[in-house]
């Protein structure tokens, strides 16, 4: 029987048609590569979305890329570095960037809207539901 994220997943590539922008799919090699170089270890459920839909393209999300190009405008280690460098914690992964704020893993691996002219508790249980609320019904 498939999880919640699966099923989740799966809407989402229906929805958008499988539309996809041109960026290669990363592999198990390629994240744990990623993982060393940005010091994060990702949660099951994030290196499954990179593997399945992280370049799905669909509404107005678009999620952070894993990506070996310097010149990339939304790949994750650049995410990363301009959320740091607005005061984003150091325990905290973006991993969408949303016009100066940031949608991010927190270490207890809910997802937290992140903004740095303000506070925000907005806040969603896990990957799936933030995929489900704010990627595809808020779209």
């Amino acid at each position: 029987m498939q999880n919640k994220l699966d099923n989740i997943i799966q809407e989402l590539k229906e929805l958008s048609g499988n539309s996809r922008l041109n960026i290669e799919l990363p592999d198990d090699i390629f994240i744990s590569a990623y993982e060393r170089k940005i010091g994060f270890i990702f949660p099951k459920d994030y290196k499954k979305v990179l593997k399945e839909i992280s370049n799905i393209f669909y509404g107005t999300i678009e999620l952070a890329s894993l990506t070996d190009e310097k010149e990339c405008y939304r790949g994750l280690s650049q995410i990363l570095n301009d959320a740091r460098e607005q005061g984003l914690p150091e325990d905290w992964l973006p991993i969408c960037e949303d016009n100066g704020s940031y949608y991010c893993l927190s270490p207890n691996h809910k997802i937290r809207y992140w903004t740095a002219d303000g506070y925000s508790d907005e806040q969603w249980e896990d990957l799936a539901d933030w995929i489900k609320q704010v990627w595809i019904d808020g779209n």
